[in-house]
């Protein structure tokens, strides 16, 4: 087998693979020998038919038979003898095929690329500091009992924190636009769920008040259609509510769990779970950075395969979060800067746990399953699904790897403390992480 390798891009390869025909001829002739017992021929008795009278009836179906096989085969011991690492499946694109000539044909695919790990002596870490104090309980409990109001209606006007149900109508050019029109439509006034130039015209009206105005559209607003233009709202108050809050009794302490309702035990449980929270917001805090880190000091060229897969993936996720059914509305630019992150801190995690050797051990990932089933009701059948399914088993190991990961840096990088309040740290903006 003759084999030649020449680069199309960065990581992209072809293979011009020859196999001679000695060796296409030599597995034709087996499988015809084989086949002998099996033909049925008149004139013949069974295994007596003559191997010329086979090749004749049968010789060109097992030439092209063996001629894919071959291909498949060849290319696959080609990539080994060339010492080369396919990221998918080749491109094969086969020459003539001559039965007594050898076959030639072309792969192209593309390669991981080389990744020498940098060193992260020196990297600067800095680990979040806070404790939750007893003012931040009180805040927790204040939202606890936010989420549990209920409404009542008011004789007055709306404020901050009512709501107001209303009717509306909007047009653009005055033409009432698709989806313009609605009856008791409920608006939390300072919720943030309507356009700001909607909700900032809600405060001060009142049941049966008839107001008129207009909103501007942003320029990346989820309806085409509507994106960057101005409409005309005409609106009819119907009523305003205003929140009502639960008392903090043995009650509201029930409504969360607590069955005997004490509220010392109530806040000392509304205190570990923030503590937990917090705990897992710092390991996550200090992860982001780690990964940060990592890409910064190892650039890596990405193959388009690995995010074209990734960007395909992320646009599956989503549209079955909002249960989408049509594809085009989620292009890949959507998705393309989060999927290149991903495969890179792929390829870099794997170098990393390759080259030090890490594993996800037995005691590791049952280690991990029992963090994640102490915070659920019935912890026994979380575990057990974590363990049982091979693939959240597969989902965990690979967690506990990146965590050994993120070890190995820290144990290299100067770790500062950055002192913070637990408000203002648990509640910072999400940022993307590693999957």
């Amino acid at each position: 087998m003759q084999v030649t390798v020449e680069t199309t891009s960065g990581l992209g390869r072809r293979m011009t693979i020859q196999v001679p025909s000695e060796q296409i001829g030599s597995e034709v002739d087996k499988r015809l020998k084989d086949l002998i017992p099996k033909v049925r021929i008149p004139g013949f008795r069974p295994g007596k038919v003559p191997l010329r009278l086979v090749r004749q009836r049968y010789g060109g179906q097992v030439f092209h038979e063996v001629a894919d096989e071959l291909i498949r085969t060849s290319f696959q011991e080609a990539v080994i003898q060339e010492k080369l690492n396919p990221v998918s499946a080749p491109e094969i694109k086969p020459g003539p095929i001559d039965k007594d000539e050898a076959i030639e044909y072309t792969a192209d695919f593309e390669i991981y690329p080389q990744i020498d790990v940098a060193s992260m002596e020196g990297v600067e870490i800095r680990r979040p500091t806070t404790t939750v104090s007893e003012e931040d309980v009180d805040r927790m409990i204040e939202k606890l009992r936010t989420q549990h109001r209920t409404w009542e209606t008011v004789e007055r006007t709306a404020g901050e924190g009512d709501r107001v149900i209303l009717d509306f109508e909007g047009s653009i050019d005055g033409e009432v636009f698709e989806g313009g029109t609605g009856e008791g439509m409920i608006v939390e006034i300072g919720a943030g769920r309507m356009l700001p130039d909607f909700e900032q015209n809600l405060p001060g009206t009142g049941a049966g008040v008839e107001k008129e105005f207009d909103v501007t559209f942003p320029e990346d607003y989820g309806n085409e259609a509507l994106a960057g233009r101005s409409a005309h709202f005409s609106i009819e108050v119907d009523r305003v509510e205003a929140p009502v809050l639960p008392e903090v009794d043995e009650d509201f302490a029930r409504a969360f769990g607590q069955g005997d309702g004490d509220l010392e035990v109530f806040r000392a449980n509304v205190r570990s779970n923030m503590e937990r929270e917090l705990g897992e917001k710092v390991k996550a805090n200090i992860k982001q950075q780690v990964m940060d880190a990592l890409l910064e000091k190892n650039p890596v060229e990405l193959p388009r395969a690995l995010v074209a897969d990734q960007t395909a993936r992320l646009r599956r996720q989503t549209m079955e979060m909002i249960e989408a059914k049509d594809p085009t509305l989620f292009p890949d630019e959507r998705f393309e800067q989060t999927a290149r992150r991903r495969v890179a801190l792929g390829l870099v995690f794997g170098e990393i746990v390759k080259r030090q050797g890490f594993r996800a051990d037995e005691a590791s990932v049952h280690q991990a399953v029992d963090a994640i089933a102490s915070s659920y009701e019935d912890p026994a059948r979380v575990r057990q699904y974590y363990l049982q399914n091979p693939s959240a088993r597969a989902d965990l190991e690979a967690s506990v790897l990146e965590d050994r990961v993120v070890e190995w840096v820290l144990e290299a990088a100067n770790v500062t403390e950055d002192p913070v309040s637990f408000e203002s740290f648990v509640n910072q903006p999400k940022k993307e992480n590693a999957e």
